[in-house]
């Protein structure tokens, strides 16, 4: 911290650099999570086509520790508008379905997705990135998110500025 004309501390302000970069990175969480808001409220409601999910296969993918799978197959709305292949269940694993095993899905209109009857709970993640976003774009421009200047005692700066305003005595 710098001091200003009076002897305060002052705080200065955030270099432009690491401005830029927190704009670019508040801005692009916002832009992953702003478009699937709606389709992450759908999917935690249940809410669009129900129909019949037909698996076909599985896929897996090992990570260290565990490993994940998903289920494909083609998605069928019950009143017969809706036909889609190579569409996965999202939240199946290996041993929930078995190849041709039919179970019910709805499709809430994503490109290569449906959902389970129960819906999901895949709306916290977009939630979070989108708290993540805003608070990381309005750290930098919002004043009130900054921590306050420590200020002094008002005995201390009355003590400070009557020792500035007399003059020194030399013997």
């Amino acid at each position: 911290m710098s001091e200003d004309t009076t002897g305060r501390p002052t705080r200065r302000g955030n270099s432009p650099v690491f401005t830029a970069v927190l704009t670019l990175l508040g801005a692009f969480l916002l832009y992953l999570a702003i478009p699937n808001v709606g389709p992450a409220v759908r999917a935690a409601r249940a809410d669009g086509q129900h129909g019949v999910f037909t698996a076909k296969t599985v896929d897996c993918v090992q990570h260290p520790g565990h490993e994940s799978c998903s289920w494909t197959g083609e998605f069928r709305s019950h009143d017969g508008t809706i036909h889609r292949a190579r569409v996965a269940l999202y939240g199946s694993d290996r041993d929930a379905l078995r190849p041709d095993m039919r179970t019910e899905a709805v499709d809430v209109g994503r490109p290569n997705q449906v959902y389970g009857p129960g819906g999901s709970r895949e709306w916290v993640f977009t939630a979070l990135l989108l708290l993540a976003g805003a608070a990381i774009l309005a750290f930098p421009y919002a004043g009130w998110l900054r921590r306050p200047v420590r200020r002094s005692a008002p005995g201390e700066a009355a003590a400070r500025g009557a020792s500035e305003r007399e003059p020194a005595v030399r013997h």
